[in-house]
């Protein structure tokens, strides 16, 4: 009968040690990416009593309770949070956390340290992949993923320009429906804008058109610029003949520019993938669209961590470019994982070794950018539980009431 004390205090320590995990996981209710844990009993080893085998038996209570960490999908937040990751299927995100450990988070709520380096909320930093000379090598180790604050994107020089064009059919030569002109903007070495303006007039030679490009004299050291001139040939179908898909593509030459910018040879594309780009039927001459591939000097703008996580940089000339890449680990067993608080786990001991790569790959699930993963604590099934414990609490020092009022008795008998 006296074991009842010791079976009695042990479901009491068990069941106070439940509510306490009850009571972590509904503090954590709105913790972004908090897995709950659940708590396992298992009871301690019986006696046998009398001389029978097992038939009469009695336990020495319950042991300590393990807990176990249910690493399952939490919901995924829209937040808008241009910093803000969710991981959609298994793995972590490594960050690296004090004396340089390496640590693991579900929680993707970055931001960015006065050093430029993406961070956790709580100061961790984001492992990963930064761009460096232009290439961002993802075979090489992760390391510290740095945003490029500040940065200026040096300028593009134009170096290939195209016009789309029709050239009127029915226009007469020496009309004003004979000469058309267009215009597109190219930059040089320093990034200044030029005018590229394109006249064409048509010839007396039926489907022969003449073309001259140029750039303002005032663009050049010595004026007056030197133009680019030719011609270009129709068949009878309004098709391109001349120059053709083998001849070389015409080429603008801008020499002794004014600002002191290095020379420039522009290539006019006149073809797209073997069809041409300009054409001549019975309708208005217009130009339907004009490219070129020479960009200004930017400023960033703003970075943001996209789907795949992807670190992309936006800049004022409204290019975007990739400039980090966020590094997953999957584990085989995320349950044998420690906390260590700030939403973060180590590898224990019975861990297996994490695999890291890209997401979506080899088994790691997908990053959602401008989201986070909410906690998976339901509160109805914590409220619950915390019933449950709370009951089993009270039978138990009501078994330690019952045995005390029973040696109290027993006591009394030897008096």
């Amino acid at each position: 009968m006296f074991t009842s004390f010791s079976t009695a205090l042990s479901a009491l320590a068990a069941c106070s040690t439940a509510i306490d995990v009850v009571g972590n996981n509904l503090a954590n209710l709105n913790t972004t990416g908090f897995k709950t844990s659940n708590v396992s009993f298992h009871d301690l080893v019986t006696q046998s009593l009398g001389a029978g085998l097992g038939d009469t038996q009695v336990g020495f209570g319950v042991g300590t309770p393990i807990t176990q960490r249910e690493f399952t999908q939490g919901a995924i937040q829209t937040t808008g949070g241009t910093l803000d990751a969710a991981i959609q299927g298994d793995g972590f995100f490594v960050v690296q956390g004090a004396n340089n450990s390496t640590e693991y988070t579900r929680a993707g709520n970055f931001q960015v340290d006065q050093n430029g380096n993406l961070t956790t909320s709580t100061g961790e930093q984001v492992q990963g992949w930064t761009q460096a000379g232009g290439v961002l090598n993802t075979n090489a180790p992760a390391g510290n993923i740095t945003i490029p604050v500040g940065t200026v994107m040096p300028p593009v020089t134009t170096s290939d320009f195209s016009f789309d064009i029709n050239l009127n059919a029915a226009a007469t030569a020496g009309s004003a429906d004979g000469t058309y002109a267009t215009s597109v903007t190219v930059y040089d070495s320093l990034g200044n804008s030029h005018i590229v303006s394109a006249t064409f007039t048509e010839s007396a030679t039926a489907g022969q058109w003449n073309y001259s490009l140029t750039v303002p004299d005032a663009d050049v050291a010595n004026p007056p610029a030197t133009p680019l001139t030719g011609t270009l040939t129709f068949d009878s179908n309004g098709n391109l003949t001349s120059p053709a898909t083998t001849d070389p593509a015409p080429q603008l030459q801008i020499q002794g520019l004014a600002d002191g910018a290095s020379d420039m040879t522009m290539t006019w594309s006149l073809f797209n993938n073997g069809s041409p780009r300009i054409t001549q039927y019975a309708q208005p001459s217009s130009a339907s669209a004009v490219a070129q591939n020479g960009a200004p000097a930017a400023q960033l703008v703003h970075v943001a961590v996209g789907n795949a996580g992807q670190v992309l940089a936006q800049f004022s000339n409204g290019q975007q470019t990739v400039v980090g890449q966020l590094a997953m680990a999957t584990i085989r067993n995320p349950d044998s994982l420690v906390a260590v608080g700030n939403n973060n786990y180590q590898l224990s001991a019975r861990s297996a070794l994490p695999a890291v790569g890209l997401p979506g790959t080899g088994g790691r699930g997908a990053v959602q950018g401008g989201a986070v993963e909410a906690s998976t604590v339901d509160i109805a099934t914590e409220f619950t539980n915390l019933i449950v414990y709370q009951r089993g609490y009270e039978a138990n020092s009501k078994v330690v009431t019952s045995v005390d009022e029973l040696s109290q008795d027993t006591i009394q008998l030897i008096k």
